[in-house]
């Protein structure tokens, strides 16, 4: 009979034991700030979509990015430059298809199995950039991100300044908002 008193006894204070370290996580629990963590690793990562043009490897802001989807139909555009390669229906809108490899390297993007359509909104309307691959999307740490030089000495000064550097390559993060300031752009009509 003892026995039994002191197993639960023992039991008892195991019990104890075991909601006071219940009570002592959930107090530590409340204390944890989730917010401030959440805004520091915001502050450290930068979400983009990676992909290639020609030989130059790049990256732009996720947010900046609607859709990617495969090379689609498109309807030419009379007395458009031949960069702008026409117009496209996407999901029942409108979007310029505009050949970036052309316009920016004056040579035409080979259409393969892997070529893409990025879509963006440029000036509030939806835009398509024909790119030669896409990988997919990639955190980067801004801690990567470093001013460069060298991007001025391609067709991508001015569109390109900072690069993140990981142990594969260099993505060359591409600023969408210069490529909509350029009027050259802007303007796909042929002048005649």
């Amino acid at each position: 009979m003892q026995g039994d008193q002191q197993l639960a006894t023992a039991t008892e204070s195991g019990r104890l034991s075991l909601f006071a370290r219940l009570a002592e996580y959930e107090k530590r629990s409340l204390e944890h700030d989730v917010g401030e963590a959440a805004r520091q690793q915001q502050i450290s990562n930068w979400d983009g979509v990676v992909f290639r043009l020609g030989d130059h490897y790049l990256t732009c802001r996720i947010d900046q990015v609607e859709e990617i989807i495969a090379f689609p139909p498109f309807t030419p555009v009379p007395g458009s430059k031949d960069w702008l390669l026409g117009i496209a229906n996407v999901r029942g809108n409108l979007a310029p298809v505009s050949d970036l490899g052309w316009f920016l390297f004056n040579s035409r993007t080979p259409v393969t199995n892997r070529t893409r359509l990025i879509i963006t909104r440029m000036q509030g309307r939806l835009a398509g950039l024909v790119v030669d691959e896409v990988f997919g999307q990639r955190h980067f740490h801004t801690d990567d991100l470093k001013d460069e030089d060298d991007w001025n000495d391609t067709p991508l000064s001015g569109l390109v300044s900072q690069q993140f550097e990981t142990s594969e390559r260099k993505w060359g993060v591409l600023r969408l908002e210069e490529l909509q300031r350029n009027q050259e752009f802007v303007n796909g009509a042929r002048e005649e």
